[in-house]
């Protein structure tokens, strides 16, 4: 079955999840349930049922859909040709947040989040449990979820965590091989960040997304499922609060291009103190853009962070 949205394919592998749960002979749910609970419109499920009832999984006749025969684990698309669905959720809701003005304190609204993200509302729900245990939201005892803000200290705590494993991370990235892929890696970012500094006038809010990318390449190469974990975070915490302050967002990631530049300069010099310094330069800055949204400003010890010359800002 050739088809390439890979919101069908997730849709149809969510299905056969549902349907696997089943004993043959019960019917399925209307279609209006089974679009709220894959998070998808009713001409995608039409779709997907369709291709059941072709492949003889269902049984579809009028308004009344039938279980044939639970479907097989090779009937399901590959996971190399399907965005998961939480890594779906997860990269809209960041891209909600990134590019709409939320207010701390906000009420979130399961259900129409749920809709606008394309989700289910149980599988919204499970997301925003994942990350109330880093405290970016917050189950009210009355019900329903807020979107909080964070202290200084919090901050403070985070960004020392963050600067210990991207330090490790430097070290063993300018230490592998030339053959190794990170280079090319490094190279592509380089020049996407360069045409992003070209057209920084317009497309300043673009950085936040090659932030994470920069940081993400640098740190995949511990291999770690809780370096991982904690980049997640770093992409809600870093670049959603900080956002929260929009004076002179401009020219506040204008800075973090070069420094991005500088920054990358360094690891492919594979000198490891030249990378170690950029990387604390950096680093300094994005803790001092972390603390101005929470409404404190931290000076941060400059005995302890490299010399390096004034960045120009527009």
């Amino acid at each position: 079955m050739a088809r390439s949205n890979d919101r069908y394919k997730s849709a149809y592998n969510q299905m056969l999840e549902i349907l696997e749960t089943m004993e043959p002979g019960h019917e399925l749910p209307s279609e209006t349930n089974l679009a709220s609970e894959l998070g998808v419109s009713r001409t995608i499920v039409r779709s997907v049922l369709a291709h059941l009832q072709k492949v003889r999984i269902i049984s579809w006749r009028g308004r009344r859909k039938r279980l044939l025969r639970r479907p097989l684990g090779s009937e399901r698309f590959p996971e190399s040709e399907v965005e998961s669905a939480a890594e779906r959720l997860e990269d809209r809701f960041l891209e909600w947040v990134l590019r709409t003005d939320v207010a701390p304190d906000t009420r979130l609204n399961v259900s129409l989040l749920s809709r606008q993200f394309g989700t289910s509302p149980h599988m919204l729900q499970e997301f925003l449990v994942r990350f109330s245990r880093f405290g970016i939201v917050e189950h009210l005892t009355t019900g329903g979820w807020v979107l909080r803000g964070f202290t200084a200290q919090y901050a403070i705590e985070l960004s020392e965590f963050r600067e210990m494993i991207e330090l490790a991370s430097v070290k063993k990235l300018v230490a592998l091989d030339v053959g190794h892929p990170i280079w090319q890696e490094l190279d592509d970012l380089a020049r996407d960040h360069q045409l992003l500094l070209e057209e920084v006038e317009t497309r300043y809010r673009d950085f936040s997304a090659l932030d994470d990318r920069l940081h993400s390449t640098i740190n995949s190469v511990q291999d770690n499922r809780f370096t991982r974990e904690f980049q997640s975070l770093i992409s809600m915490i870093f670049h959603y609060h900080y956002q929260w302050n929009k004076r002179l967002e401009k020219q506040r990631n204008t800075v973090a291009i070069r420094e991005h530049l500088a920054y990358i300069e360094a690891l492919l010099s594979r000198d490891l103190e030249r990378a170690r310094a950029a990387s604390l330069a950096h680093l300094a800055t994005a803790r001092q853009t972390l603390l101005a949204s929470t409404g404190t400003t931290v000076p941060i010890e400059t005995s302890q962070l490299p010399d390096r010359p004034a960045v120009p800002a527009e």
